[in-house]
């Protein structure tokens, strides 16, 4: 996969994007509640699908690193192995099905994108509750009412900020020349 320099720095700043808000958090038990969400759909709504999910695993392989940039200004492997570990991997796949949506389908069609979101969104919660299952030896049950259903309501809000400012941030982007390989 060739990257152009326009390619690059759009997933650089988006990249930069995550590292900034994603590790702001409200803790309200063995998950918080953070921005990193929200920061993946911008990403691959600015981006679109293959950028956007570059920008993502970047932000993964920095936090891997031992970069704070996971919540609570986490970092390192151990952070990736531990109990949140699933969530964060998850981004991934939250990243590509949202971003698959997103490009399949044209701004005007928003409520698509809405629907590419939250199946990514419900993505995330299988992996990253079946990850915190596994690690914390707890029922579906326990895992779910710890890690998934508190969490609904902050992330469909999340959900709706990233459709609103994704499309302005695309928008702005394809205006200064940086997305001219994206349709808008």
């Amino acid at each position: 996969m060739r990257l152009t320099p326009k390619q690059m720095t759009s997933i650089a700043i988006m990249t930069a994007l995550c590292c900034i808000i994603g590790p702001f958090s409200i803790p309200i038990g063995p998950v918080p509640v953070s921005l990193s969400t929200m920061a993946v759909f911008l990403c691959v709504y600015a981006l679109g699908l293959r950028d956007g999910c570059a920008a993502v695993g970047l932000y993964i392989l920095l936090g891997a690193f031992g970069l704070p940039v996971f919540s609570g200004f986490s970092g390192g492997i151990a952070k990736l192995s531990g109990p949140t570990g699933g969530y964060i991997i998850g981004y991934l796949f939250m990243a590509a099905i949202g971003g698959w949506f997103i490009d399949r389908f044209p701004a005007k069609k928003v409520y698509m994108h809405l629907c590419g979101m939250i199946l990514g969104e419900m993505v995330l919660y299988a992996f990253g509750t079946a990850w915190f299952m596994f690690l914390m030896r707890m029922s579906l049950r326990q895992s779910l009412a710890l890690c998934v259903i508190p969490f609904i309501p902050f992330d469909l809000i999340k959900i709706g900020l990233a459709a609103m400012l994704g499309m302005g941030v695309r928008t702005a982007l394809a205006r200064t020349g940086m997305m001219e390989y994206h349709k808008v």
